[in-house]
């Protein structure tokens, strides 16, 4: 058995009633949580970790619900370009030159950004070495849902993707017997569905069929842009929502990212087949998707979540920047200062996220039972002080640089800032030559931005 004890915290539980205890303590033995508030020390074991937190607070870990592992070292090939000239001109020619070996380094350093922002669970979305995958969350110690990049049809594919429906099933059926909940069960197997342009009729029904029948989640972007809604309508009669409806395909582990261009009615729709969202700020504005009608969903009660999207249409894993974002978003949009405040960017980070990845009994909050997933944020930095108050704070002054250190499933990943699973130098260097590998296997040229001088 083993016991850590956090002591004189500022705990945010995030529970039912979402109490904060202040001058709090969380006993965590093993992997879970066995008490929190105020605890008496007499029982504790004679080895028991202590950490004294004192002025410093105490949070759920962050849930990203919507990651791109194998693009992490494509950050920078796709800036000021449009969606489309994004995905087949940059993204899928430097994604299909990958092997195992760079999809374990993309994903490990992926996963390590994320730990340093506070992310202890994460939803991968797919990419097409979900082994590599497998090991990278192995060895890192976070906690995610994996899926692979599933498509059998569309403009612009790479030849080495072009796969039947039947053929992409059978390849994620294989990796859920693999690997579903292995790594002392962190590692969920989820079936992809990457978008309606790449995934037939036939696809989405067969995946659907399949992943009710695991019980087990579909991650799928949906309502992107405009045009796919456009492209849906003179394809098959309808927008990809309402689509989706006739189909039979939406349900409550049904992950819709994006979900940029939604009406009313699909808003509805998405209520009653308690369908869950994933929203990402920075892509939607970078990429120029649009602006989602986040507090309108909320508003009818809708489970929605933050993601942080890929590296290459974002460019940062940060959960703190996109919480920020969120919420400034939404209100400049609406031209309401009370949309999307504070508390309610927390809960879609905490506890809606762990909702979004069919594991809010297990995570998404601080209480007894439940795992030990959790960050320590130190407030004390020039940019994050006075802490007049804490929850308005976390969400708009403070930073990734303000996660001081990270569990999940009752380990350190980040202990005071410092990665305790791996030798991060040594990734970082894997990082840069594996990096400029790729990006000259794909043929990519980028323009120079600014006169280049090369001195000799």
């Amino acid at each position: 058995m083993r016991q850590i004890l956090i002591k004189n915290a500022y705990i945010v539980s995030m529970n039912a009633k979402r109490e904060i205890f202040n001058n709090g303590s969380i006993l965590i033995e093993n992997d879970r949580i066995k008490e929190i508030g105020k605890i008496d020390e007499k029982n504790l074991l004679a080895d028991v970790e202590v950490l004294d937190a004192k002025g410093k607070i105490v949070l759920p870990g962050f849930v990203n619900t919507h990651v791109h592992l194998s693009q992490q070292l494509g950050r920078g090939i796709a800036d000021d370009v449009d969606l489309l000239t994004w995905l087949r001109e940059r993204v899928w020619p430097y994604e299909s030159s990958f092997d195992y070996e760079s999809s374990l380094i993309s994903s490990t350093a992926c996963c390590v950004e994320m730990i340093k922002s506070g992310v202890t669970t994460f939803l991968e979305s797919g990419g097409q070495y979900v082994d590599a995958m497998v090991e990278a969350v192995k060895t890192t110690g976070i906690r995610a849902a994996l899926s692979k990049s599933v498509m059998d049809e569309g403009v612009g594919l790479p030849e080495n993707w072009i796969k039947t429906a039947d053929e992409e099933i059978a390849t994620q059926k294989d990796l859920y017997d693999r690997f579903n909940n292995t790594a002392d069960g962190r590692v969920r197997i989820w079936f992809g569905l990457r978008t309606i342009f790449n995934n037939s009729d036939e696809l989405i029904l067969k995946t659907k069929k399949m992943a009710d029948e695991l019980n087990t989640g579909i991650h799928m972007h949906i309502a992107e842009i405009a045009a796919e809604n456009d492209y849906v309508k003179a394809s098959r009669g309808d927008s990809t929502v309402e689509h989706l409806h006739k189909l039979g395909a939406l349900g409550p582990n049904l992950l819709a990212v994006h979900t940029v261009w939604l009406t009313d009615r699909e808003i509805d729709l998405f209520r009653l087949y308690d369908v869950k969202v994933s929203h990402n700020p920075a892509a939607a504005m970078k990429v120029v998707l649009g602006f989602a009608r986040i507090p309108e969903m909320l508003e009818k009660g809708l489970n929605v979540s933050i993601g942080t999207d890929g590296a290459p249409s974002n460019n940062r894993m940060d959960m703190m920047r996109e919480m920020y974002l969120t919420s400034l978003i939404h209100k400049g949009r609406t031209l309401n200062p009370k949309a999307v405040p504070a508390e309610q960017v927390l809960e879609m980070a905490t506890v809606h996220g762990a909702k979004c990845a069919l594991l809010d009994k297990e995570i998404g909050s601080l209480e007894v039972g439940k795992k030990a997933d959790l960050i320590v944020l130190n407030p004390n930095t020039l940019h994050s002080l006075p802490l007049h108050d804490p929850i308005a704070n976390i969400v708009y002054t403070m930073s990734s640089e303000n996660v001081e250190s990270t569990m999940c499933n009752g380990q350190w990943l980040m202990k005071n800032r410092e990665i305790l699973v791996l030798d991060e130098a040594e990734l970082i260097e894997k990082l840069k030559e594996k990096a400029a590998e790729i990006k000259k296997k794909a043929k990519i040229e980028l323009p120079n931005r600014f006169p280049v001088v090369d001195i000799i």
